[in-house]
């Protein structure tokens, strides 16, 4: 199918009415993705921003022939095409799908995974030894920033909305599901990167470190070790349902149940009975980047506590959720007078814990008021949702609703956003005119216009979802 043509049909934008036709609405949808298939994609693959005047930025300046995968790239994109596809049938967004499964599968590392970017040029910047044999260099698959992750949930329900005919879908799949199997630890725990099966480790119950953390017990290569960070116990565990679902792998399921066997045994113990962001092979909190000191961190412990709330779901066994009520009692007594929880919680004091730069280095502090910019040092709780979830499996009720309500979508939100299409049927943004920079960016100037995969993302999801929930095909 040649995508292109669909540039020429032309539609009206719709007016701004309470219950847009669906003939427009549809019409709208078509138009929109094409044309940011047409502006934003290289092979079927797609960055975080595209400006007007043709620069491409993942997390920093992209190459032209260059594609990103950690969300919201590639994935997040493929995803909503397959959600409009599976809202109007129309198979222009499975054909446009299916491009950036290929994308996917074109960048898949002989280790199996993924890092966070693509590039089609053999002699690029940044390629790596993609399992195609068509790169050379890095083999780091890593589960950091939901990259792995994401790339294989989208490519499990591409293979499945395929009839899992697509031999490079497919193929891709089946290659990396092993090989991420492989990088699990005896006691459950993934590291953040890797290369190949992991050494065989004792296994150990996590406990704090009798020595000085601020100058002891650093591991170089701490991306070997076992890993928390940035969401991996709720992006992993979706991961591996959605294999098992999909597939029926029993190895899938069981590679859940161990790892929330590390949930269990990456506990702190009292009086902080939650979760580090790293682990070392003592299981001690081990640093990681020069900014993230050993501590209890409030971010990740409350994914661990989805995370664990999800296994016992799924495998039937409550010993999963016995850690869930006294992790929330004490963060609830360590939430911040703003009610949000730190990032970090020094280890037996459980004051809070920051990081402040010192020209290039970082230096410990429990002053928050000149915190640097590029992190996240304080987040909004989750607490409440966490503890509805836990009341609803209680219950026997599905926790996903309790975790992360949709927001509702109806005709006049979709009116809404149709209405901010611009003549050529683009979601433009803006950026401000102050000296801010979009996280991960170089500085944008004053005004400059830009496509953004992740609002084409969410408009286009808030329009399928209207369609699927309000006007069946």
């Amino acid at each position: 199918m040649d995508l292109r043509a669909f540039a020429l049909l032309v539609f009206a934008i719709p007016s701004l009415h309470a219950e847009p036709v669906r003939e427009e609405l549809l019409a709208a949808m078509k138009r929109a993705t094409t044309r940011f298939m047409e502006q934003a994609a290289v092979e079927g693959g797609y960055v975080y921003y595209v400006t007007l005047e043709g620069r491409r930025l993942g997390e920093g300046e992209a190459t032209a022939t260059e594609i990103w995968v950690q969300p919201p790239g590639t994935p997040a994109v493929g995803e909503a095409f397959l959600d409009a596809f599976a809202a109007t049938g129309d198979p222009f967004y499975f054909e446009a799908a299916t491009q950036a499964g290929h994308a996917l599968a074109y960048g898949q590392l002989e280790s199996g995974g993924w890092r966070n970017s693509i590039d089609f040029d053999p002699s690029g910047p940044r390629v790596d030894r993609y399992r195609d044999g068509k790169g050379k260099g890095k083999n780091l698959s890593t589960l950091d920033d939901d990259i792995s992750q994401a790339a294989l949930r989208f490519l499990m329900r591409l293979d499945e909305a395929g009839g899992f005919k697509d031999g490079r879908v497919h193929g891709a799949v089946e290659y990396a599901l092993p090989r991420l199997l492989a990088a699990q630890y005896a006691n459950g725990a993934f590291p953040q990167v890797w290369a190949g099966p992991v050494p065989d480790r004792p296994v150990r119950k996590a406990s704090f470190p009798d020595y000085d953390w601020r100058s002891e017990g650093r591991i170089k290569e701490y991306w070997n070790e076992y890993t928390l960070n940035d969401g991996l116990a709720t992006t992993l565990t979706d991961t591996l349902l959605l294999a098992h679902r999909i597939y029926g792998k029993a190895e899938c399921l069981d590679a859940l149940r161990r790892f929330g066997d590390f949930l269990l045994l990456a506990q702190l113990p009292d009086p902080q009975p939650a979760w580090a962001q790293q682990y070392g092979p003592d299981m001690h909190p081990i640093w990681a980047r020069a900014f993230e000191p050993p501590a209890v961190s409030g971010r990740e412990s409350e994914d661990a506590m989805i995370a664990l709330l999800k296994i016992a779901a799924a495998t039937g066994e409550e010993r999963y959720t016995a850690p869930i009520v006294p992790a929330v009692k004490y963060l609830e007594s360590s939430l911040l007078p703003d009610g949000q929880l730190a990032r970090y919680y020094e280890m037996k004091t459980n004051r809070p814990l920051y990081t402040k730069r010192n020209g290039k280095a970082y230096e410990l502090t429990h002053d928050d008021s000149d915190l640097p910019g590029h992190y996240g040092w304080k987040n909004p709780s989750r607490l409440e949702w966490i503890k509805s979830a836990y009341r609803a499996h209680l219950a026997g009720r599905p926790i996903e609703e309790a975790l992360a309500p949709p927001p509702p979508v109806d005709g006049a939100e979709v009116a809404k956003r149709l209405a901010a299409l611009d003549a050529e049927g683009r979601w433009i943004s803006v950026h401000g005119g102050d000296d801010t920079r979009l996280v991960g960016q170089p500085k944008f100037a004053s005004g400059e216009r830009y496509l953004s995969s992740a609002v084409f993302v969410e408009n286009l999801g808030a329009l399928s979802s209207f369609l699927a929930k309000r006007a069946p095909r």
